[in-house]
This record gives C-alpha cells, structure tokens and sequence, in this order.
C-alpha cells in the first residue's frame, strides 16, 4: 500500500511541477501584456496631450483671425467713410466751399469755375487768398507733363503746373501716376494759399484713389488746409483719419507732434 501511494506522490509531483511552469509563465506573459498596455497608455496619453496642444494653438489662431479680421472691418469701414464720408458737416462744408469757389456746371456737361472769395469756418468771405497775375505756360505736346509740371510748380508758376498735370491725366488715364498728378494739382493750390480748392482737390485724391501713396499726404494737407480757414472741427477729423488708417505714415508722426 505504502509503494502505491508513494507512486502516486511520485506521479503527482510532475504534474505540480509544470503546473508551477505554467503558472509562472502564464505570469511573465501577464506581466509582458499589463508593460505592453502600460507602454501603449502612456502613448496614447502623450498623442492625447499632443491634440489637447494643437486643438489649444488652433483655437488660439482662430481668435487672432477673428482679431484680425475685426480690425480690417474696421479700417474698411473708416477708409468707406474717407471715401464717402458720412459727416454730414463735412458734406455740408465742401458743398459750402464749393459754392464759394463758384462750380457751375455747363450745359455740356463740363465744370467752369470762377475766382472766388475765400470762406472761413463760419461761411464769411474775408479777403480772397490766391494770388493774382499768374500766367498760364503753354504745356508741351509730347515730353513728360508730370514733370513738367514739378519744374513749374519750383518756379511759382501754378497755373501753368496745372495745365501739364491735367494734360498727363488726359493722355496717361491708366497710369498709375495719375494720382500723383492729381495731388499736385492740390498742391499747387496749398502753394497759392487758395486753401478752399485745395480742399475740394485733395479730397479726389482720398475718395478715388484710395489705394495711392499720397493718400495720407492727402488727408495731412487737407486738415492743414482746413485748419488755414479756421475749420478747427473738420481739420481735427482729417487729423483722426490720419491717425487711424495710416497709423505708421510719416504723417502719422507729424499728427502726433502736433499734439504735443
């Protein structure tokens, strides 16, 4: 009997022992699996983190768009109010300066003006500023009139300067020039001290071309201009205007130091 159990306990004993092998290996590979799924956690965190980061960057540029956008609606809407202007004074004032310089419209459809009396803020004529006996030069039929207006407007003759900047936007409509032209056309009045038609002529260049570098010129000479006629009110607009849409113009600059 005793030689019986001992060969079961003899049998038993294998059994036991892979039956520990197996048990310790099906560990290991537990083991291996719970490092796997960790190694595999820890990834999936880290892309995790990694899209929290992104979607917090996206979300970022999304306000800085939204920013930037709203400012250029903003300046779009101050620039439209530079090319239409809103101001009912402002209206009000031009049509009043246009009177005064005496716009009558033929019957061709062309604009005649007479010499007219200067207008103050208040809409009094004190006495007429633009200079008398200027005499009109021929202007060239070929040749550059642009500059031939420049090296007129040097030598005082404005009227003549006129002549050849008109005669460069008749033959040069597309140029991109012509803006230019129609600049110094107001700046030959500035010069005159005709400062109500200098008004009115630097107010093409604001309204129609809105994209040319003598913009903020523009509107720096033409509140300097109101300024001239004690039209305070309209000239602290220009000056705003220059502030707002051309912040980084030199014109900028000689705003602010005006101010202080």
């Amino acid at each position: 009997m005793m030689k019986v159990k001992n060969v079961r306990q003899l049998l038993f004993l294998p059994c036991v022992l892979l039956s520990a092998c197996a048990s310790k290996s099906d560990l290991n590979y537990v083991q291996g699996e719970v490092q796997t799924i960790k190694s595999q956690s820890a990834g999936s965190y880290s892309e995790i983190t990694q899209y929290r980061e992104e979607i917090a960057s996206l979300k970022g540029g999304i306000e800085e768009l939204r920013h930037d956008q709203s400012a250029s609606v903003k300046r779009l809407d101050v620039e439209d109010s530079l090319m239409v202007r809103k101001t009912d004074d402002f209206d009000a004032r031009l049509a009043k300066i246009e009177q005064y310089l005496g716009l009558v419209e033929t019957p061709g459809g062309t604009t005649t003006k007479k010499l007219p009396p200067a207008v103050d803020a208040k809409g009094t004529t004190p006495e007429a500023t633009t200079p008398a006996g200027q005499t009109k030069a021929t202007v060239p039929a070929s040749g550059d009139q642009l500059a031939d207006g420049l090296a007129k407007m040097k030598k005082s003759d404005y009227a003549g300067a006129r002549d050849s900047f008109t005669s460069f936007m008749s033959k040069n409509p597309k140029s991109p020039k012509v803006a230019d032209a129609q600049f110094y056309i107001a700046e030959s009045y500035f010069n005159e001290k005709w400062y109500e038609k200098a008004i009115l002529e630097y107010q093409v260049v604001i309204a129609k071309y809105t994209k040319s570098p003598k913009r903020p010129a523009a509107l720096y000479k033409q509140a300097l201009s109101f300024e001239k006629i004690g039209d305070s009110a309209n000239a602290k607009a220009r000056f705003k205007d220059v502030l707002t849409v051309y912040p980084a113009s030199p014109e900028a600059k000689l705003v602010k130091k005006k101010q202080h």
